[in-house]
């Protein structure tokens, strides 16, 4: 079995930490997502330890995992944070996390964000458009108050990732080209209320080599050398984040690798270094776990029909996306079959894994996800009317609800009826 922080069979029986999974099942039911403490804190000293000794402020990408608990600990441990909404601001402020550590990405920053951006005076508004800056200016002019912003830049890499998440190609919506952020730094200049403290870059998700990462990095440094000689000085370089992880047979370098190919542009330079990592810090910290609901048995397929759907974890069914999947008790002796893992919501496209050898499955085998920390319980749904699950933090051998499992009642908590004059006899 391939090893994950935090998760490893005991007498035969998977554990979180100190936590046996069949007690957390047999206690909060399934599905349910399950985040290892230790797991988290072991990835963010590693990232740290690789950039340790440089100005460097690593800022959480909250899309990750947005739970404010999670966003608590990243806080306390120093983490910034980078947002793309209104909402995961006031998620990362209510988490105690700084304002001015906050990094603003997103190509639809509407007015009212700007708004709050500003007003709570964040670290840097990201800008991904000519229209956006044009926006900026005219709010912080109206509400006369300070906002200082980066430029996205697109430097046309290719991440070799999947075509979902490669964010740094010159068709992709994100950032601009070298020639207009030249334009829209030249803008900022004498603006008042508006200054350049940074320039960005984030070619990806799940980033597997680092000579995409070089590549983009010498493309910044060169866009920077050219603001130098025009007299715009800048902060930071955000580099952005992307590291990958492993799922199946990926095998991504160490956050090591990426500070050998990155610092030395650093060297003799104050430019401050901003990173953006996410998937890298909690994806194998987290598990969800399913009950197999019946066997069915086809002429074509055998199927394991569990309790988590595709609204539970949508990446198999969005990405076609692997998870290692784990029986709770320890089977590797038992006879193996080939299953396809689906759920109860009606979609062909309901799944979690596909073709899939595993130990024989009975009613009742409780299944670990593996690698579910990140984009999962965030991307998670109502769809089929279905509840969300529950989120437990494992820290040694305390369990923290840190997400009760929906009720029922919640899922039209924000609807109404119609009253009764709009009702047909």
């Amino acid at each position: 079995m391939r090893h994950f922080n935090g998760f490893e069979y005991r007498q035969d029986i998977l554990h979180v930490e100190d936590v046996a999974l069949p007690t957390l099942v047999t206690e909060f039911g399934t599905p349910c997502y399950v985040y290892s403490k230790a797991a988290i804190k072991a990835q963010w000293d590693l990232l740290t330890g690789a950039f340790a000794g440089h100005d460097c402020l690593p800022c959480y990408a909250v899309k990750a995992n947005s739970n404010i608990a999670i966003l608590q600990l990243l806080a306390a441990w120093g983490a910034g944070f980078d947002i793309v909404s209104v909402g995961e601001l006031e998620r990362v402020l209510a988490a105690g996390g700084a304002a001015n550590k906050v990094m603003f990405s997103g190509v639809a920053k509407r007015e009212d964000e700007i708004r709050a951006a500003i007003y709570h005076q964040i670290g840097c508004i990201n800008i991904e458009s000519e229209y956006e800056l044009s926006r900026i200016q005219t709010i912080a002019a109206e509400m006369k108050m300070p906002a200082r912003v980066s430029v996205r830049i697109n430097p046309d890499v290719d991440p070799q990732t999947h075509p979902y998440i490669s964010t740094g190609l010159k068709q992709s919506k994100f950032g601009v080209t070298s020639e207009v952020a030249l334009s829209l730094y030249q803008s900022t200049i004498d603006d008042p209320w508006v200054s350049a403290v940074g320039i960005d870059c984030h070619i990806g998700s799940q980033i597997t080599d680092t000579a995409p990462y070089r590549q983009a990095a010498e493309h910044v440094f060169r866009f920077v050398a050219e603001l130098e000689r025009m007299g715009i000085k800048l902060k930071h370089i955000d580099l952005g984040g992307g590291f990958g992880v492993t799922y199946e047979q990926e095998s991504p370098p160490a956050f090591d690798a990426f500070a050998a190919q990155i610092l030395p542009l650093f060297e003799g330079t104050d430019y401050q270094l901003v990173l953006e990592p996410g998937r890298s810090l909690v994806a194998n910290a987290g598990i969800l776990l399913t009950r197999v609901e019946y066997i069915k048995d086809t002429s074509v397929h055998k199927f394991s029909v569990v309790d988590a759907a595709m609204n539970d974890l949508i990446r198999p069914a969005l990405y076609q996306a692997w998870h290692t999947i784990l029986p709770l008790v320890d089977k590797s002796d038992a006879n193996s079959c080939e299953y396809d893992v689906v759920g109860p919501v009606c979609e062909s496209g309901d799944f979690l894994a596909k073709a899939r050898l595993l130990p024989e499955l009975g009613s009742g085998d409780v299944l670990a996800v593996m690698s579910a920390g990140a984009y999962a319980m965030t991307m998670a749904s109502n769809y089929n009317s279905r509840q969300k699950p529950c989120e437990l933090l494992v820290d040694g051998a305390q369990v923290n609800i840190i997400r009760r499992r929906e009720a029922l009642s919640d899922l039209w908590q924000h609807e109404s009826l119609l009253v009764d004059s709009c009702v047909p006899d």
